[in-house]
């Protein structure tokens, strides 16, 4: 531990260069009415329209001025050996789904979209803003536009990003970890983890390159700089990258050869707890109780956990026979604590509401009490994206003009379905603008009793996918007082050394580097650079290092300037992260127009979106209106072992406005309004409705 508090503090001397000022006033302005397929947000400054202007302290930075880079900005070419295009696969492509009449969603998502049934669906295209920019124009990682090798990722997180510890003097812990479930829920990138040994080499366990006559085509390791600060103490010369699958593989869509490859998501692009359920029909089999409606559990002292996973050798890093690995919808379950409780209070959720449900209607049979479950789960889940935790990072009232929320009241219905709407997940979203929200995670992780006093800590780096911390002692509880008490990181250009230097170390001395790992995804998957997304979101394409000022610090230009041969070259999700924030959010104006577009399409694209009055699949208006009361306090009162008081937004700091109170006082959906509903038990195409619904 010395060790690591030590280079912490050396790496972020390193980091440390003069400060600036940054003085931002945005103003956000509503965009058009809907435009034809496919829809993007108005590409004008009006949209986000900055007056930002950066009040140097008249310290310019030059690159001659930067000694404390010298070592780690080396004229040598960290060229990747033996990267070639991707190789083709035989397709295993699934038959075209039947759809049929029904108030629930797939478990696959297929026929949400009913005029094209296999949107959102699992194993299909990320979408694009704009046209990939691959190294051959087909699949090839990113270059520069000079031809040369871009900047070495792992550099760049170096130079570009600090450490500096700075909670976050607002937001708690759950604020970032709800992040991750909603990433989770919404996409996976086929082929390739970070979080477990990849079954693809392409370093050797102690660190060494393997030959490119040896190494598999998708490698495309990280390769570690000669004076790095952490690895150079243990000679690892790289870090395991493997790249995503793409349709030129799967074969399952047919592709012109000469057409740019696309990356692939296995997961269903809805917000629709894909993580708790599952992705298929098989899969959710697994994990169903096919009891009361209920998902499988395991008893342990009295309270339900994940069942046991039976590959729980593969799937985490047990160090003894006693050690729990979980199974649930999603196989990252286990990756991290925060994670994995999060996880837990949603399974318990669904297994709370079915057992009311089956207490209001002792004649509802199973698949009737899980189907209904499940959509009142997911139905206060999208609640909580959207009206409490998805405004603190894009900002209410942008929310409001760009049509993600609305003021209502009651059980006012929102009919603003979009059937040509694609919902896929953005490319440039999840390989960039979403991963800017690393920087608020935390590297430990507090211990906190009932009087929400922290009584100890664990270190983030010891419990990567070793869940079994969690069932030690009271750990549960204190763990989930822990998301509601202590404070994230900063949202701001500092990542953790635990995520930047000891990520999935699995017992060595250092491990991956998230910050570099986001940048060589970045350039795994084509994006186009942040100059190109700069544009494309209405803003003035740099022409100048200069030009990139308004929105950028004098600071962090001249850190991009020592890094990059040319501004086009910068990567999105390195440009996007350096931005000033816009007023009101926690992200800057490019990530922000990105973000803001991803979750209009999620919203609209939805046609089972809680708020929604079409009369085949809407709540009543008597239950939206009580599903509008749900949050993460409600669920955090819910769903823990002892958790008997919290404050009423969970996701923000206790404060003289936010104080902890009794959980009674925390409004609850009252779940006896789906009584006697008369539901036709033969499967759902019957709904008695008030007689007060109206569109």
């Amino acid at each position: 531990m010395m060790l690591f508090v030590a280079l912490a503090s050396a790496l972020v001397a390193l980091a440390q260069v003069n400060a600036v000022n940054v003085a931002t006033s945005y103003s956000v302005v509503h965009h058009d009415q809907l435009a034809a397929q496919p829809r993007l947000l108005q590409k004008s400054s009006h949209i986000y329209a900055p007056t930002a202007h950066v009040v140097s302290t008249g310290h310019s930075f030059a690159h001659a001025d930067a000694p404390h880079y010298a070592p780690l900005v080396s004229k040598t070419r960290y060229t990747v050996p033996f990267l070639s295009a991707l190789t083709q696969a035989q397709p295993q492509c699934p038959a075209p789904p039947t759809c049929i009449k029904s108030r629930y969603r797939t478990l696959d998502g297929s026929c949400n979209n009913l005029q094209n049934p296999v949107w959102g669906t699992p194993n299909r295209r990320y979408g694009r803003l704009l046209t990939p920019k691959y190294g051959d124009g087909i699949s090839l990682p990113t270059v520069s536009v000079t031809g040369q090798e871009l900047p070495n990722a792992r550099v760049v997180s170096l130079v570009a990003f600090g450490e500096q510890d700075i909670p976050d003097p607002e937001y708690t812990l759950g604020n970032m970890q709800w992040g991750q479930i909603m990433t989770h829920d919404m996409s996976m990138q086929a082929g390739g983890t970070q979080s477990k040994k990849h079954p693809t080499r392409c370093c050797t366990d102690d660190g060494k390159l393997i030959g490119k006559e040896r190494a598999p085509s998708a490698c495309y390791p990280i390769l570690v700089p000669e004076h790095d600060p952490a690895h150079s103490q243990t000679g690892t010369e790289c870090i395991n990258f493997v790249r995503t699958q793409t349709d030129r593989e799967d074969q399952c869509t047919p592709t012109h050869p000469t057409q740019p490859a696309e990356q692939l998501t296995t997961v269903t692009s809805y917000l629709d707890l894909s993580l708790v359920y599952g992705n298929s029909d098989q899969q959710n089999a697994g994990i169903r109780a096919f009891t009361g409606g209920r998902m499988a559990v395991v008893e342990r002292d009295g309270y339900e956990w994940p069942p046991n996973n039976p590959n729980a050798t593969t799937e985490c890093e047990l160090e003894s026979r006693d050690e729990v690995c979980y199974l649930a919808g999603d196989s990252r379950v286990n990756q991290n604590p925060g994670l994995t409780i999060m996880q837990i209070i949603l399974l318990r959720e669904h297994n709370r509401i079915a057992d009311q449900l089956q207490k209001y209607n002792p004649h509802w049979d199973d698949e009737l009490l899980f189907q209904e479950a499940r959509r009142i789960n997911i139905a206060q889940y999208q609640h909580i994206n959207y009206y409490e935790w998805l405004p603190i990072f894009l900002g209410w009232e942008n929310m409001i003009k760009n049509r993600l929320i609305y003021r209502v009241k009651g059980g006012e219905y929102i009919n603003d379905y979009d059937p040509s709407q694609d919902p896929s997940v953005l490319n440039s979203h999840a390989t960039a603008a979403f991963r800017y929200f690393h920087s608020q995670i935390e590297g430990r992780l507090d211990l906190v009793s009932e009087i929400r006093k922290p009584t100890g800590s664990l270190r983030l780096s010891d419990w990567f996918n070793r869940p079994s911390i969690i069932e030690a002692g009271d750990n549960y509880d204190f763990l989930t007082r822990g998301l509601a008490t202590q404070p994230e990181e900063l949202t701001d250009t500092n990542f953790d050394a635990e995520i930047k230097h000891f990520l999935f170390r699995r017992g060595r001395p250092f491990g991956g580097d998230l910050r570099a790992i986001d940048i060589q995804r970045n350039r795994d998957h084509g994006l186009a650079g942040y100059n190109d997304y700069r544009e494309f979101c209405g803003f003035k394409r740099a022409s100048t290092w200069e030009d990139l000022m308004d929105l950028i610090s004098p600071q962090d230009v001249s850190k991009l300037q020592s890094l990059y041969p040319s501004i086009d070259d910068i990567d999105l999700t390195v440009g996007g992260s350096l931005e000033a924030h816009v007023n009101g959010a926690l992200a800057g104006p490019t990530f922000l127009c990105i973000l803001t577009e991803q979750f209009y399409r999620t919203r609209v694209a939805d046609r089972f979106f809680y708020e929604r009055g079409d009369k085949d699949i809407a709540f009543t208006r008597e239950q939206l209106a009580e599903l509008r009361k749900a949050s993460v306090a409600r669920l955090f009162c819910d769903n823990g072992n002892h958790v008997t008081s919290m404050q009423p937004k969970a996701f923000l700091r206790i404060s003289q406005k936010n104080q902890v109170v009794p959980c009674q006082q925390i409004p609850e959906v009252d779940l006896s309004l789906w009584k006697d509903l008369s539901y036709d038990n033969s499967l759902h195409s019957t709904f008695h409705y008030f007689h007060n619904y109206k569109k």
